[in-house]
C-alpha cells in the first residue's frame, strides 16, 4: 500500500539540519552574554542541591540530541516524522530563539545561569521583560517543545523539554523569593502588573 500523499515522513536530512540549526542558533545567543555575565561578580548566590541536580539534568538532556545527530541511523526510538509536526516545530523554535535572544539583549549583565545576583544588579522591567517576568523561560520552552516535534526520537526528541519543564518547576519559586528578598517593594509592584510566563494569562 502506498502512502496518501502528504503524509510521507520527512527526509532525514531535513530533520538534522533543523536540529542542528537550532542548536547552534541556541549557543550562539548565549555564548557572548554568558561570557559577558560572568565578568562581573556574583554579589549573592542561592545555588543548591536542587539546582545543580536540575542544571546537570538540563546539560545532559541538551547534548542527547547532539549524541542523536551523529548517531548512525536508524537511533533506537526513531520514528517517521509528518511535515505538519516538522514545520509546525521549525517555527517553534525560530519563535523560541527569538525570544531567548531579546531576553538575553534586555537583561545585559543582570543575567547568570542560575540563581545568582551579580554586583550593581537592577530590576529590568523593559522591552520583553515589560510583560511578562520570565520570558527567557518561555524561549526555552517554545524552544525545546520545537525540538521535540522536528527530532523524531522517543527519547532525545522530548528530552530537553522535559528538563526545561523540571527546571522551571524547581526554579520559579526560588528566584522569584530572591528577586523579592533583592528589591522588596519595586519587584513587588512589578509582580502585580506582569506574568510569570504567558502574557495576560499566567
Amino acid at each position: 500500500m502506498t502512502r496518501a500523499r502528504g503524509l510521507r515522513p520527512m527526509d532525514p536530512w531535513f530533520t538534522k539540519a533543523a536540529v542542528l540549526a537550532g542548536i547552534l542558533g541556541l549557543i550562539a545567543i548565549r555564548a557572548p552574554h554568558g561570557q559577558r555575565s560572568r565578568s562581573v561578580a556574583v554579589a549573592r548566590s542561592r545555588r543548591g542541591a536542587l539546582e545543580n541536580a536540575l542544571l546537570g539534568f538540563a546539560t545532559v538532556a541538551f547534548v542527547l540530541p547532539l549524541v542523536w545527530l551523529v548517531w548512525p541511523a536508524p537511533a533506537p526510538g526513531d520514528y517517521p516524522l509528518a511535515p505538519a509536526a516538522y514545520w509546525t516545530g521549525v517555527a517553534l523554535l525560530a519563535f523560541g530563539l527569538w525570544i531567548f535572544h531579546r531576553s538575553h539583549v534586555d537583561l545585559g549583565t543582570n543575567w547568570s545561569i542560575t540563581l545568582e545576583v551579580r554586583e550593581q544588579h537592577t530590576l529590568v522591567t523593559r522591552g520583553i521583560y515589560r510583560g511578562i517576568r520570565h520570558p527567557m523561560y518561555l524561549g526555552l520552552l517554545l524552544f525545546s517543545l520545537g525540538e521535540a516535534l522536528v527530532l523524531p526520537n522517543y527519547v532525545a526528541g522530548p528530552a530537553y523539554l522535559v528538563a526545561i519543564v523540571l527546571l522551571i518547576g524547581g526554579r520559579l519559586g526560588p528566584e522569584e523569593q530572591l528577586m523579592l528578598d533583592e528589591f522588596g517593594g519595586e519587584y513587588a509592584a512589578y509582580r502585580t502588573r506582569s506574568k510569570r510566563l504567558v502574557p495576560g494569562v499566567w
